[in-house]
This record gives structure tokens, C-alpha cells and sequence, in this order.
């Protein structure tokens, strides 16, 4: 006789079928800041109308390599890390995009970051396409000697797809103008002689630009006086807060209050601070020099990292990373207006958020482009062994920052558009503009 092991009768033909375990909703995925890219450019390419191949062919980059990178020690042992470059397009140039040493750094953020780079540079007209790289670390872990072998290993590595005509590296987060020097270098060495034009953001002393360091700082401040002005809002009565104290907050939040603007608090990656009388920021940056961090200024109150975003003020320009707002801390912003100093600061879930409750968002493609600006800048001197006062750099960089802020804030006004949507709009049409008149190669 045969026993069944359940209450269900054998089906005909065969035994019965083993007990199932309860049904379980597979883990929905994270969402990655290339979901928010590739989501941005999903909205311009319905609003432009794009054909499909279109808008699949603008969603991937044209090419990517990640590479190995072998490092010994200080103490004689051997680390592998990890590097990448990305080229997401270079229909109306050649590729630009910083390079970041940073232990969060992985393939889709720097996709991503390439894509804006491409916006960004057909938004500023600067005849580039996007690219971006990085390699996973924490340059705080590592020595001067570590970080040059780093280097100059990684740009070994790339070193096929980079050049002045191909694609031009610049700084970003954890690196500086001594990494672009030791870039330039190694690239020079391997082509037998010195090419001035392969990387921008390089000291002065080996074809940097005058005003390259303050670029991206000043390019946030021109745009956000312009966005204040836009709400009826004078800079001299306007209140602020900066979150990242690094090479684009610490540059906006002293000009800044150069403009009159009363910025009452800033943080940094070790803690924040407050003053509702507004900072002294030079004797904060004095501060900051000799202790290396925002944290224990004895003229203001230590608060919250998180609470900087969550001020009560005027404008607020979240200089740091990706990410920080989001669907869960939006709801609790009291800014009017936000400039986005970092790539991305803003995730999907909060822009919509955020439009909902009528707070003005500057998109990092627009607000942070002074720095691609002054680096096309640097390359044209470079290319022609002649270079600018900085008061030149500086007045060619708020003249296209403005135009580019006018030209935005028209064609968001005519088509009833968000800033950040009229502004990827603008840059994926001119793109495409580049891709159809120069055809698809067979």
C-alpha cells in the first residue's frame, strides 16, 4: 500500500508534487544613484519625445575599463584595489570628468557621474562629452608616498583611453591638484614628452589655470545670488547653510559671505556647527586649518551632522555626497531654496518630494558646472601656451553661469518644467543634436 505524505491526492500520471514553502516577495533591490540618472534621463527623453533607440543608445556609456591596481605598502606588504573610468559620451568632444579616491566608489556611481558629466558639458555648451573615474579607498589610510604609487599605477592603467583629444581627467573628491600633477606626469612619461593638456586642475606651476581651485565654489555662489534674486530674495537679507566643508563648501560658504549672506551653520564628514548670528568664516577656515575639521570652533554650537540639512533658512547647498536627501529626511527641509554643490545630493524620491511642497532646486548639472567651466578654461591656455589673469577666468566664468542659469530658468518657465527637468533637457537635446548630424558609424 502506498502512503501519502499529504492531504493532496496524487495528481493522474504521477506521484504527488512536494509541499511548497510559503511564498516570500523577493528583497526589493537598493536603489543606486545610476537608477536616479538613468531615471532623470528617462523623464527629458519622454518630454523631447526621443525614439526609443535614441534614449537607449544616450542611456549607456560608449565605453568603460576597470582595472587592478597592485600597491605595495609602506611596510613592505601588497593591497589590490580597485579603479575604473567610465566614458559615457564624446559626440561633441572628447571625455571630462573628475577623478574621486573614495572607499564608497563602484561602477554605477561612476556611470553615473559620467552621464551628468555629459549634461553638464552640453548644458554649459563646453565641447566635451562626460566621463568620470575612481578607485575604492580611503585616502586618509594611506601615505603621501602610498597615494602617489596609487596614482600613478592607475594612470598607467587608463592611460589608452585618456590624452588632451581623448579624455581629461580633473580632481574630485579625495584628490587635489598634486594628484593631477602626478597624473600629468605619468601619462608624459609614457608619450616621451610633457603634455600640459591631459589633465586640468594642476598647480600653477605645470600649466594650471589662475581661479581653477575656487571654480566650482564660485560657479554654486554666482548661480545661487542669481536664484535668490529669482525669489525676491536679497542676498544680504538671506540666511544659509553649507552642508561639506571641502573643496566646493568650504570655497561657497566664504564667498558666500563675501555677498553679504549670513551662512549660520556648515558640517563636515566629523560633526556640524551653528550660529544664528552667522559664522566668522575666516576665522572658521583658520580653525579648520589647524584642527582639520569644523568641529570645536569655540564661536558656535555643536550640532548634528544630519541637522544642517534640516535648517531653518534661506537656501541651503549640500556640498558633499550623494544621497543626503531623501525620501526619508525631505519632508523635514525648511529651506526655499537649494543649490546642489555635490553630484547628485538628491535622490529621485526627494525632488518629487520637494516639488510637491514648493521648494526651488538648483540641479547639479547647472550649479556645480564652474569647475568643468574653468577646467575648459585651463585646457584652451594649455592647448595654447598662453595663459589668463585670474580676474579674465573669473568674469568668463559667472558670464556663462548666468547665461546658462537665464537660459534654464526661459526654457523651464515656457514649458512648465522643473529647473532640474528643463535643465536635462536641454543638455540631452543638444547631445542628440551631436549624435544626429554626425550619424551612426556601421
Amino acid at each position: 500500500m502506498t502512503v501519502i505524505a499529504n492531504d493532496t491526492p496524487p495528481s493522474a500520471g504521477g506521484p504527488a508534487a512536494p509541499p511548497q514553502p510559503p511564498s516570500t516577495p523577493p528583497p526589493v533591490p537598493e536603489r543606486t544613484v545610476l537608477d536616479d540618472a538613468r531615471e532623470q534621463l528617462a523623464d527629458a527623453a519622454a518630454v523631447l519625445g526621443l525614439p526609443g533607440d535614441v534614449h537607449a543608445m544616450l542611456a549607456e556609456p560608449r565605453r568603460e575599463v576597470s582595472v587592478s591596481i597592485p600597491l605595495r605598502r609602506d611596510d613592505g606588504t601588497i593591497e589590490v584595489l580597485r579603479g575604473y573610468r567610465v566614458q559615457h559620451n564624446y559626440s561633441r568632444g572628447p571625455g571630462k570628468g573628475g577623478v574621486r579616491f573614495d572607499a564608497r566608489v563602484d561602477l554605477d556611481e561612476v556611470r553615473a557621474l559620467a552621464m551628468w558629466m555629459t549634461w553638464k558639458c552640453a548644458l554649459l555648451d563646453v565641447p566635451y562629452g562626460g566621463a568620470k573615474g575612481g578607485v575604492r579607498l580611503d585616502p586618509r589610510r594611506y601615505s603621501t608616498g602610498e597615494l602617489e604609487r596609487i596614482t600613478r599605477r592607475y594612470t598607467s592603467e587608463i592611460a589608452p583611453l585618456i590624452g588632451p583629444h581623448q579624455d581629461i581627467p580633473a580632481p574630485d573628491i579625495g584628490t587635489d591638484e598634486q594628484t593631477m600633477a602626478w597624473m600629468m606626469d605619468t601619462y608624459s612619461v609614457g608619450q616621451g614628452h610633457t603634455v600640459l593638456g591631459v589633465v586640468t586642475g594642476k598647480p600653477i606651476a605645470i600649466g594650471g589655470s589662475l581661479g581653477r581651485a575656487a571654480s566650482t565654489s564660485r560657479g554654486v555662489v554666482a548661480i545661487a545670488v542669481e536664484a535668490l534674486r529669482h525669489l525676491d530674495i536679497e542676498p544680504t537679507s538671506a540666511t544659509a547653510a553649507v552642508q561639506g566643508f571641502g573643496k566646493v563648501g568650504r570655497g561657497a560658504a566664504r564667498l558666500l559671505a563675501e555677498q553679504g549672506v549670513r551662512v549660520i551653520a556648515v558640517s563636515d564628514m566629523y560633526g556640524a556647527i551653528f550660529n544664528i548670528g552667522g559664522l566668522d568664516l575666516p576665522a572658521l577656515e583658520a580653525h579648520v586649518d589647524a584642527t582639520g575639521s569644523v568641529v570645536g570652533f569655540p564661536e558656535a554650537l555643536e550640532i548634528d551632522g544630519t541637522d544642517v540639512l534640516l535648517a531653518e533658512v534661506d537656501l541651503l547647498v549640500p556640498a558633499a555626497v550623494e544621497g543626503v536627501i531623501n525620501a526619508d529626511n525631505a519632508c523635514f527641509v525648511r529651506a526655499r531654496l537649494i543649490v546642489e554643490g555635490a553630484n547628485g545630493p538628491l535622490t529621485a524620491d526627494a525632488d518629487r518630494i520637494l516639488a510637491e511642497r514648493g521648494v526651488v532646486v538648483v540641479p547639479d548639472i547647472l550649479a556645480n558646472a564652474g569647475g568643468v567651466v574653468v577646467s575648459y578654461f585651463e585646457w584652451v591656455q594649455a592647448n595654447q601656451a598662453y595663459w589668463w589673469t585670474e580676474d579674465e577666468v573669473n568674469e568668463r566664468l559667472v558670464d556663462r553661469m548666468t547665461r546658462a542659469w537665464r537660459d534654464v530658468l526661459d526654457y523651464a518657465a515656457e514649458r512648465q518644467l522643473s529647473l532640474r527637468l528643463a535643465a536635462t533637457c536641454m543638455a540631452v537635446e543638444r547631445v542628440y543634436r551631436a549624435h544626429e548630424v554626425r550619424g551612426l558609424y556601421p
